[in-house]
């Protein structure tokens, strides 16, 4: 045997390790060669679904169907957006007093339910009642006084126009005087002028009967006669001129008394419209501070309504503090009010799942508390982000900025007749999910 085997031309590329496995090789170091298995033929895709035709369709069916099923499993999740930052959420009223007092009585407890306008705190009426008296007595001398104010008013129209009728007659009686005194006047002033003639006539035949008297040609007797006529007829002139002037002094005081009854009348008719005036307005002044006493008896009266405090909606009692003997203040709180019946879900969704969500889109609601699912519906979108709403809202023009995705407040309708037994409260953990793909529903 010769020492070394010829060595086939592969063979010769093949490393030594491969060259050791051969079946020479295994010879010189006295191990058994191993059997060389015989490769067999690839067969081709072609030749194997010849062979195999049915596994070749299941297979292609299967990945059509894989193939639809994921395109329809992409469009369900991108269907909705969901998120768990949600709870209920609801109107809570705050029960407190509008007014001071002591409370005399509760009827309420905690988690007690209660219908609107039950009774739920007494505080003593006592001093509220002696109010309302008071403001009934201020009331009725108020009306009292309006009903003997209201007669004036006529009363003071027909007085003035009394006393402006009666300054007219006064003018026109003065007139009158005036004009008697006036003629008077005239008549002194004719005798004056008769009697200076029948005195210039008198001393005329005086220095006649002088003349004769120192001739002789008449007796003494005579020339005393006409002496005499003389003063007298001197005398008469001078009654005369003091009647004239007499006269004269009753047509100034006629004018006077004229001037003042004008005077009186001007002031009359003019003062008459102010006069009625006022008497209005005293009518008016007690009518308005009768509305005004009206006013306070009806504070009072509401004042008295207030020391019974009742429940403003339908709803649960909680955070009850009230305790007979209490002395409370008003404003102060005394327990809260929860209505059941108007209660929404806020879910607090990313600013990136808003793009295709609009209010009255349909959405799920699964209660954490019930592992149940409730309809609604998106009923609008917050007016800004929570951040915003926040007490110290973000200042992103200071230090270093980093972009955070926000999320806005969404309220989530429950609809109608959905919570009928009223098994859901405010602050219950919620999963909503939007469905983005149907319309508006309400």
């Amino acid at each position: 045997m010769p020492d070394t085997a010829e060595v086939p031309p592969k063979e010769a590329e093949k490393s030594p390790d491969q060259q050791q496995r051969q079946p020479g090789a295994g010879a010189q170091t006295g191990q058994p060669a191993p059997q060389r298995a015989e490769k067999k033929p690839k067969k081709s895709w072609g030749r194997r679904i010849r062979e195999h035709p049915i596994g070749f369709i299941a297979l292609l069916v299967v990945l059509i169907a894989a193939g639809i099923g994921a395109y329809f499993l992409m469009q369900y999740f991108g269907s909705y957006e969901d998120t768990d930052d949600a709870q209920i959420d609801g109107n809570i009223y705050a029960i407190t007093s509008r007014i001071a007092g002591t409370v005399t009585a509760v009827y309420v407890e905690d988690n007690q339910r209660v219908k609107k306008g039950d009774v739920l705190v007494d505080l003593d009426p006592k001093d509220y009642q002696v109010a309302v008296e008071q403001a009934k007595a201020t009331l009725n001398e108020s009306q009292t006084l309006i009903r003997a104010a209201q007669p004036n008013v006529p009363i003071t129209s027909v007085t003035t126009q009394t006393t402006v009728s009666t300054a007219s007659a006064d003018v026109a009686s003065a007139r009158a005087s005036l004009a008697v005194a006036q003629r008077d006047y005239e008549s002194v002033i004719a005798q004056v002028r008769q009697a200076e003639a029948d005195n210039a006539k008198a001393q005329a035949d005086l220095i006649r009967y002088r003349q004769l008297v120192s001739k002789d040609e008449i007796s003494k007797q005579q020339f005393d006669q006409a002496d005499a006529a003389a003063k007298a007829a001197a005398a008469v002139v001078d009654a005369r001129k003091a009647s004239a002037e007499a006269a004269a002094r009753t047509i100034d005081e006629a004018s006077a008394r004229l001037q003042a009854a004008q005077t009186r009348a001007l002031e009359a008719e003019r003062t008459r419209p102010n006069q009625i005036a006022i008497q209005h307005a005293q009518v008016a002044s007690r009518e308005a501070t009768a509305e005004k006493d009206k006013a306070l008896l009806d504070q009072s009266l509401l004042n008295l309504s207030y020391t019974k405090i009742v429940a403003p909606v339908d709803g649960i009692i909680g955070r009850k503090s009230a305790e007979p003997g209490q002395q409370i203040a008003a404003g102060q709180q005394l327990m809260v009010d929860v209505p059941l019946g108007d209660i929404w879900v806020t879910a607090n969704f990313k600013e990136t799942q808003l793009k295709r969500m609009r209010p009255g889109q349909p959405a799920t609601i699964h209660v954490d508390a019930f592992d149940r699912d409730y309809e609604g519906y998106v009923e609008d979108l917050a007016g800004a982000s929570g951040a915003k709403f926040s007490l110290l809202p973000p200042e992103n023009a200071t230090g270093n900025y980093v972009k955070v995705v926000q999320r806005i407040p969404v309220r989530i309708r429950f609809r109608e007749g959905e919570d009928a037994d009223h098994r859901l409260r405010p602050g219950m953990s919620v999963e909503p999910k939007v469905w983005l793909n149907k319309g508006p529903q309400q």
